[in-house]
């Protein structure tokens, strides 16, 4: 018997992407800056008005305002006829300093621990699978290469009607077996201009977005909706109210695997809910790159101001090559996932996040970031055995 899974992703212009992106932008230039400083920025996209708000601890000079206008900006709102413009929306800032109950448990040399510790308690999942190259769930691999796809078109004005708000679905039909066989329904929603017929739209989307990601998973029995309500002007943050950390499901594993709760964007990585995320997709990834298993998810868990973690669990889901104990044991010998081991692992205080921020933060081969690259084949191998 085959059964359907389905993901989705938004692009860049959606209103809670916009957010994310603002929160990371401003992340970037505070790391940029000063690779010590504690950032967690949230953000609000409404209509005509942002308004950033959080607590940053650093001794550097953060320009949020302008850097929330630039981001809107590179995103594609920058006429006034699209609802939303850089030039013209308010931008409230009201940013304080982190709280010093929390600076001590994650500052080395504070608190009840020497060492740094996890910046919250928490609940990480990291997974990787083999159906695609990236070592991704393929429908939430396809259902960003769409929105990606949709932004391209857009900004090289393939379609030059579209409007940066958009959103993508697809469901892939498995054999009984957890093999993908096809596409079975591609949902496609873009921001238009007020002009163009709704047959236009669903032609070139078809042809020009559609076709090229998807072709090899098509075939004539494949369900389409395009626009489905039929009309799609009003976009972003005049269609919706945008904020921050509210994709999460879309920045990770589109629902195939589970998520811990907590959000990545606008966190400094002594936020274990961003750090430890990705240590654990790093953690799964090699996994399933050594051939140890086909599917693997990693649960880690963390206790505030403690470095080591509570636990750390392992799930192949019967397709692992050795028992799932065995492999916790080998990742445990293998990887040190203490915050302040993860952060510097991972050289995750450089400025790299709002490139993540759209269009998912796992399975990036695109940009190099180090939790995408498996660097640890052999020692993984030799622990197990």
């Amino acid at each position: 018997m085959s059964y359907l899974f389905t993901s989705e992703s938004v692009t860049e212009g959606h209103p809670d992407k916009i957010c994310d992106q603002i929160s990371d932008a401003i992340l970037d230039d505070a790391l940029r800056q000063d690779p010590t400083a504690h950032v967690a920025c949230e953000c609000l996209a409404t209509t005509g008005l942002v308004m950033v708000a959080g607590e940053i601890r650093t001794d550097s000079y953060i320009d949020i305002a302008d850097i929330a206008r630039e981001t809107i900006r590179d995103i594609g709102y920058d006429d006034g006829i699209y609802g939303f413009d850089h030039k013209a929306c308010a931008v409230i800032v009201t940013v304080g300093e982190q709280s010093a109950d929390i600076a001590q448990g994650v500052d080395e040399g504070t608190g009840l621990h020497t060492e740094q510790g996890a910046g919250d308690q928490g609940l990480m999942f990291g997974f990787a699978c083999d159906e695609t190259p990236e070592l991704m769930p393929l429908p939430i691999s396809l259902a960003h290469k769409l929105t990606r796809k949709l932004a391209e078109v857009r900004k090289k004005k393939v379609v030059d009607y579209l409007r940066p708000d958009g959103k993508s679905q697809v469901t892939i039909e498995y054999n009984d077996d957890g093999t993908p066989q096809r596409v079975h329904t591609v949902v496609i929603s873009t921001q238009h201009a007020d002009h163009v017929s709704y047959e236009q739209i669903c032609s070139d989307v078809k042809k020009h977005v559609i076709e090229p990601i998807c072709g090899q998973y098509l075939d004539d029995h494949t369900i389409y909706h395009i626009n489905p309500t039929g009309r799609f002007v009003i976009g972003g943050p005049p269609g919706d109210c945008g904020l921050t950390g509210r994709k999460i499901i879309v920045d990770t594993y589109g629902g195939y695997s589970r998520h811990g709760g907590g959000a990545f964007s606008g966190k400094d990585p002594s936020k274990v809910d961003r750090s430890a995320a990705y240590a654990a997709r790093w953690v799964a990834k090699h996994v399933v790159k050594a051939g140890l298993a086909k599917k693997c998810e990693v649960q880690i868990a963390y206790a505030i101001g403690v470095a080591e973690p509570v636990s750390i669990l392992v799930q192949t889901f019967g397709t692992g090559k050795v028992s799932d104990r065995k492999l916790e044991e080998a990742i445990t010998k293998t990887f040190d996932l203490r915050p302040a081991a993860i952060i510097k692992d991972l050289d995750l205080l450089k400025p790299q996040y709002k490139q993540v921020a759209a269009y998912g933060h796992m399975g990036r081969e695109d940009l190099n970031v180090v939790w995408e690259k498996c660097d640890r084949l052999d020692a993984l191998m030799k622990a197990v055995g």
